[in-house]
């Protein structure tokens, strides 16, 4: 097909649809958000990148689930809280290890088979792929219309600022969609800054630039940059389990230790890796431990079958594959029990959503980001549904304008004046590897200072000036490309913006300049903005009255002299 055909069927033959509530994204939140939304009784349409059931990081592997017995409920929220160093919400840990619990049986209702021991149901861990099948399979048991390998590139508002559905491309029909509805659920992940990790290349930061141009914030961002341990030789599979019982060494066969009472120290591969390569031999492992270890986590032994390596004797290269937010915590701010945000009608669940009320600035990757993901999901669903409910019969009939603002033009929307479609249009893969330069390297964004995160941002400047210009926008791909490089460049000036302003060591935010955990410092940190970026501290403990702190800058002005 010409480019020209492609503009061509992008233009008239738009796809126009109507819902109550419209779910952007194809993971467990997003598909628990549409299942909850349909049980209220309005109509769902759900968009997916990819196909939703096979694309993401859950569909790629088996995944723990924080899904305690209540017997065990109060041991496992207070440890959690304990984790998160006192940046987490009692209530909504809580809140979430019941709705998880008492949600499970659903899926096993659904057709999903947990394991039994003594005839009862093992409801602590999933195999990605069948969850995913079965979610999928309730959804259009239950009337949820999807649309697959369609992505959503921006928000669609009403007059009145409230959120009125979305616009997006379809790729394999070559054109343009939209979806006018009474509320939205963002679901659509996090942002790994197209790394590799396994399952993750979806995860771009989309939702998280839509919900700003709508006028949401974003929270804990500085929580953005968790990195997962991979064999080096094939740095995609992160399940790093295994690597519990690994014994790691140099280059010429030094033990390098890396476990504190018994345990592995999370701050020694990224530590070792920036003094030299480190191998890994899992000899630690004894064989009841392989048995269990092999099952729960298959796939991290793939690697090694395909290469004909035996992990337990033999060493391995390792390093760290960055999975940003996805095991992080920063996203969406969300502003009350039912995942809303700021912006009346758009609602945000799970990886899109910031967790710190469940992890702080810690990660929660694996259990608590999966039950995370089901409790969140459902809430935001409900929630959009009632919203949608509350704007009666004529919801859809409101007059509504596009959102997006940045990497888009005509035909999804008029844009800026200088777009003009002959001025040169930037390459957005050029963009993309820009930023990872910026953000992947440990010594950049491992051990943070202020110069560096300063040097950076000054950077990400420069390519956020570029994303602003004309996008190359001839095909569908295209258009999806160019508003990728935007979402990619803006999470990472948010990312860095935050971490600039938290002026401590906490959790997985390490300031080299600021090594200590500073007890005071017992706030979220907001963030937004687009050309103008700002960061203010919502406290969680205020018992000397200090008032909220709003810091406001341009990024003209993050290079000292």
């Amino acid at each position: 097909m010409t480019n020209q055909e492609d503009k061509e069927l992008i233009t008239e033959n738009e796809l126009q649809l109507t819902a109550d509530v419209l779910v952007i994204g194809g993971g467990p939140a997003a598909a628990w958000a549409a299942s909850a939304a349909a049980s209220q009784g309005v109509k769902v349409i759900i968009v997916d990148k990819g196909f939703l059931g096979t694309s993401g990081a859950a569909a790629a592997s088996g995944n723990g689930i924080m899904a305690p017995s209540p017997e065990n409920w109060e041991k496992v929220v207070s440890e959690r809280y304990r984790v998160a160093k006192d940046l987490a919400n009692l209530r909504w840990i809580e809140r979430v290890v019941e709705k998880t619990w008492l949600s499970l049986p659903l899926v096993e209702s659904w057709g999903y088979r947990f394991p039994k021991e003594n005839g009862e149901s093992v409801r602590q861990s999933y195999y990605g792929p069948e969850y995913m099948r079965i979610l999928r399979k309730h959804l259009l048991r239950v009337g949820v219309q999807i649309l697959d390998q369609s992505p959503a590139l921006e928000l669609l508002l009403a007059e009145d600022g409230s959120v009125a559905g979305a616009r997006g491309v379809q790729r394999q029909h070559h054109r343009a969609y939209t979806v006018r509805a009474g509320a939205v659920v963002l679901a659509n992940g996090g942002c790994a800054f197209l790394s590799k990790a396994l399952g993750c290349n979806t995860n771009t930061g989309d939702g998280m630039l839509m919900a700003v141009e709508a006028g949401g914030e974003l929270s804990s961002m500085e929580a953005s940059n968790h990195y997962a341990i991979s064999t080096a030789f094939n740095a995609t599979v992160t399940r790093g389990v295994p690597f519990g019982w690994a014994s790691y060494t140099d280059e010429e066969g030094n033990d390098l230790g890396g476990y504190i009472n018994g345990r592995r120290d999370p701050s020694f591969l990224p530590n070792a890796l920036m003094k030299g390569p480190v191998y890994a031999r899992l000899d630690r492992a004894s064989s009841e431990v392989k048995a269990v270890v092999e099952k729960s986590h298959f796939i991290a032994f793939l690697p090694y079958k395909k290469a004909g390596i035996d992990p337990y004797t033999e060493r391995v290269p390792v390093t760290l594959v960055f999975e940003g937010t996805v095991r992080g915590t920063g996203g969406i701010r969300i502003i009350n029990d039912s995942c809303g945000t700021k912006v009346p009608g758009l609602y945000a669940a799970g990886d899109a959503a910031s967790r710190e009320f469940l992890a702080g600035l810690a990660s929660g990757g694996g259990g608590p980001n999966a039950a995370w993901a089901i409790s969140t999901g459902q809430w935001a669903g409900e929630g959009a549904a009632a919203f949608a409910k509350s704007l009666g019969i004529h919801a859809n009939e409101r007059v509504v304008r596009p959102a997006g603002q940045v990497g888009l033009r005509s035909p999804m929307a008029g844009r800026s004046p200088s777009q003009s479609s002959t001025s040169e249009t930037f390459d957005s893969e050029a963009i993309a590897r820009a930023v990872q330069s910026e953000i992947f390297p440990l010594e950049k964004n491992y051990l943070r200072s202020e110069q560096k995160l300063l040097d950076s941002l000054a950077k990400l400047e420069t390519l956020w000036q570029q994303v602003k210009g004309n996008p190359k926008q001839d095909t569908v791909r295209d258009m999806e490309f160019s508003r990728r490089a935007a979402a990619l460049t803006a999470v990472a000036r948010w990312a860095y913006f935050s971490a600039l302003h938290r002026q401590e060591t906490r959790s997985e935010h390490i300031r080299v300049d600021y090594p200590e955990t500073d007890p005071n410092q017992l706030y979220y940190q907001a963030t937004g903005g687009l050309d103008r970026l700002w960061v203010r501290r919502d406290w969680i403990k205020d018992e000397i009255g200090t008032p909220s702190v709003l810091t406001t800058q341009t990024t003209y002005s993050v290079s000292k002299s």
